[in-house]
């Protein structure tokens, strides 16, 4: 780039001693500079700021004869006749110069090229200095926003092979299972009470595949961003109520207490998909009714501010540490850290996850234009809500 660019500056700068030596043949030509009788000088050129113009009288057969002071010798092979702009070198400095026809002979324009030449010096000599450092600089901030530019894609590489590694384990789980208890039931007769209980093991572990194959096609259409199914006004509050008294028998089973409280004199409106805020609300009190346990209680609150509407759920389980909450909703991450924790009644009766439920409610958090605020109940479990900005949602 910068060769092109000396190369551009150089032309421009010799096109200018052109102009200014055709612009001074031109006056020449129209009379508003006198040529001197023989044997006189043209006055010096008053601009200061750049070479003088020299001028030439060149007759047939005969070299030129300078005009102006300080004209050094001009031999004839040193211009073209044709009044093309050419160079030479008088007096060991190069010239830049043009002719043109008078009369019989010629009048030849020339200007020194030294200004020029000082201008490329000063510039080869600055390119010299500040070209290594401005190369490297470059180098390192085109490295750096390719750094920057590829993170995201390295990124989504890496979860992407995480998802893949877990969803193959996941699913051949079930898989091996179902395989194995078939390879059993065809490998020695048995009675129908036996092949019943394989049967219902098969199908346990059918419903279970089947269930994370639709959760990862859930998330699958999250991830192709699809449009909203039907963005409409929802009310969370009898949103909430609905999904608890479906969830009641679940915490009944565990002897968890369900609880519905909404605060707020407004409406607490939420414009987004049902079905998505239904499957928010449904994986929020499925985690809360399973980590809360026997005799815990679980609390679903909605509330509709001047600014926000939100839904919290908290529960007086084990809580979420803080180290845990970073990975809270990646894909098939079960909150290991917690097992330990459950009361043995929470993990009797009720299914265990593929580790997928965060994850879809965090998608659906995240397409719905909510925000997330985890932290812990006053009793001591986990505290989960969801913020939507009112008048703001998608």
């Amino acid at each position: 780039m910068a060769v092109a660019f000396d190369v551009v500056d150089s032309g421009h700068l010799v096109a200018e001693v052109d102009f200014q030596l055709l612009e001074t043949l031109r006056e020449v030509r129209a009379g508003r500079v006198h040529l001197p009788p023989a044997g006189e000088l043209m006055p010096a050129d008053p601009d200061v700021d750049r070479a003088p113009v020299l001028i030439w009288l060149s007759g047939p057969g005969r070299d030129a004869v300078a005009l102006t002071p300080s004209a050094p010798h001009l031999p004839r092979e040193a211009w073209d006749a044709s009044g093309r702009p050419t160079t030479a070198k008088l007096s060991n400095v190069d010239f830049r110069l043009v002719a043109e026809r008078n009369g019989d002979g010629w009048v030849v324009a020339g200007e020194s090229l030294v200004n020029t030449e000082r201008i490329e010096n000063v510039l080869d000599r600055a390119e010299l200095i500040a070209g290594p450092p401005l190369v490297l600089a470059t180098y390192l901030v085109a490295l750096a926003i390719g750094l920057m530019a590829s993170r995201p894609v390295e990124q989504a590489r890496r979860r992407q092979l995480d998802f893949t590694a877990d969803a193959s384990h996941e699913l051949r789980t079930p898989l091996t299972v179902i395989e194995a208890e078939v390879g059993l039931a065809l490998s020695t007769p048995r009675d129908a009470p036996a092949y019943r209980e394989a049967l219902e093991r098969v199908s346990t572990e059918s419903r279970r595949l089947r269930y994370i194959v639709e959760e990862l096609l859930f998330l699958a259409r999250f991830d192709s961003v699809p449009p909203p199914p039907g963005d409409e006004p929802v009310d969370l509050g009898a949103l909430a109520a609905s999904c608890a008294d479906r969830f009641a028998a679940v915490a009944a089973s565990l002897g968890t207490v369900l609880s519905v409280h909404c605060e707020g004199a407004l409406p607490a409106l939420v414009k987004a998909p049902p079905v998505w805020l239904d499957r928010l609300c449904g994986v929020l009190l499925d985690n809360a009714c399973r980590y809360a346990g026997q005799g815990g209680r679980v609390k679903v609150t909605v509330a509709a501010r001047s600014g926000s509407v939100s839904l919290a759920v908290e529960d007086t389980g084990p809580g979420i540490s803080p180290e845990v909450r970073p990975r809270l909703f990646h894909r098939f991450y079960r909150g290991e850290p917690l097992a330990d924790a459950l009361p043995d009644k929470a993990q009797v009766g009720h299914k265990v996850g593929a580790g997928l439920g965060l994850a879809i409610a965090d998608a659906i958090v995240r397409n719905t234009g909510g925000k997330w605020r985890i932290g812990d109940a006053p009793g001591g479990g986990a505290h989960m809500e969801v913020v939507w900005r009112r008048g703001a949602f998608r």
